[in-house]
């Protein structure tokens, strides 16, 4: 787990942004740390403690501060345990004391206030690119394997393949999700109740519940396809309830913040009888500053699983654009070059049968990052956490990977 503060870390960073010659605005640090549109607004979210760059985006700011990522992380070691003696400190007067909790209470609920604000931000900027990349790719791409008879399911990766990789439960995981939509397509090419005639997101969650649930052309059942090799963390991040249920992808429950701001907010409620009030005593400010130190204890332990949800959403979002724009555009011209009705997997050509495989394994990959249960990430405990961050992580550039050398 991460021995440094948000708050530390984003002290750490406004300093050095503003000590460099001349002094570097927000923008151009957002510009040089490779953030996308509205990057500077990240980067004063940043500073103001209310959030901690991911791994990969510390180190590219460490690097535009010319910095060493450890350096940075020091630093901000350094600054949280200067922070913390001096909060230690309590003014010996109890008016002073009553001003400075007051001042405490209200920063957490600014906090608070404001994870919500950014948890919506970005819940709601992956659920639209999730949306258009499920209509203008995913059922497209259904729809059309719908009338190609005799198709067959994607090959499993060799043992060798996979091993070299260094990654096999992302890959494993992939190809089985694949297998499952492959069957899925059989099956609705068969008359099954799976196909797109229903529309939008019950079709899509039949398909996705179909390749998370459903078993391979072996026989052997997804699940146990996508454990193998794996952890339990990364078992539990299959999730797949809203996708299976038809729902709008993995950012559809995280917008209920459980776990992330239930317990600071509750200890807030607690303390709010006597924030209120003009006067207090001595026993009255004890209870306050306990509360307050409550919720500040709750925000803390929740910063790192907090951070990881906005890293992996901003990521999963750009893999769901980059295949909303991409994908789509790869889709057309190959349906455009496919033969006319009733289509036969032989009339497909070698060329064709090879595109249909990998936009297969295109569809694999939305589901894979589309079904990671983020919602876990806000309530796991720091050993958890990291066994999950590590799958997620691996998952996520997996799929990006494999999109981008197939579009």
């Amino acid at each position: 787990m991460r021995d440094f503060s948000a708050e530390a870390m984003g002290l750490v960073i406004r300093e050095h942004r503003q000590a460099q010659s001349p002094p570097m605005t927000q923008e151009t640090l957002a510009e040089r740390a490779e953030y996308g549109k509205g990057g500077a607004v990240s980067v004063s979210r940043i500073e103001r403690g209310l959030m901690s760059p991911g791994d990969h985006r510390l180190a590219a700011i460490a690097l535009a501060l010319r910095l060493t990522p450890a350096q940075l992380v020091q630093e901000a070691v350094d600054r949280t345990a200067s922070l913390a003696r001096q909060r230690g400190e309590r003014p010996a007067k109890l008016r002073d004391q009553v001003a400075e909790t007051k001042r405490r209470h209200a920063e957490i609920a600014e906090k608070v206030g404001e994870r919500t604000k950014i948890t919506q931000e970005h819940g709601e900027a992956f659920n639209q690119v999730h949306d258009v990349a499920r209509d203008d790719f995913f059922l497209r791409f259904v729809r059309v394997a719908e009338t190609i008879g005799g198709a067959p399911g994607p090959e499993k990766p060799a043992e060798g393949e996979i091993e070299s990789t260094g990654e096999i439960p992302a890959a494993i995981r992939v190809e089985a999700m694949s297998a499952g939509i492959a069957n899925a397509i059989r099956g609705a090419a068969a008359g099954g109740a799976a196909g797109v005639a229903v529309g939008g997101a019950a079709a899509y969650g039949a398909f996705t519940a179909a390749a998370l649930f459903g078993t391979a052309s072996t026989g052997a059942a997804i699940s146990t396809l996508s454990g193998v090799a794996a952890t339990n963390a990364t078992l539990a991040l299959l999730g797949g309830g809203t996708l299976a249920a038809g729902g709008a992808g993995m950012a559809g429950g995280i917008l209920l913040l459980t776990g992330m701001v239930a317990a600071p907010a509750a200890a807030l409620a607690a303390a709010g009888f006597y924030v209120l009030r003009k006067r207090r005593t001595k026993k009255e400010e004890e209870r306050l500053r306990a509360e307050v130190e409550t919720a500040e204890t709750a925000l803390a332990q929740s910063q790192r699983g907090f951070d990881t949800l906005i890293d992996v959403l901003d990521r999963a979002t750009a893999t769901m654009d980059y295949v909303s724009v991409h994908g789509t555009h790869a889709l057309d011209k190959w349906t455009a070059g496919l033969p006319p009705e009733p289509r036969t997997w032989e009339s497909l050509g070698p060329d064709g049968q090879a595109r249909y495989k990998e936009f297969l394994t295109m569809t694999g990959c939305l589901l894979a990052v589309g079904s990671i249960n983020v919602s876990a990430l806000l309530t796991a405990e720091p050993e958890t956490l990291r066994a999950m961050d590590k799958a997620v992580d691996e998952t996520l550039r997996y799929a990006d990977r494999t999109i981008k050398s197939i579009v």
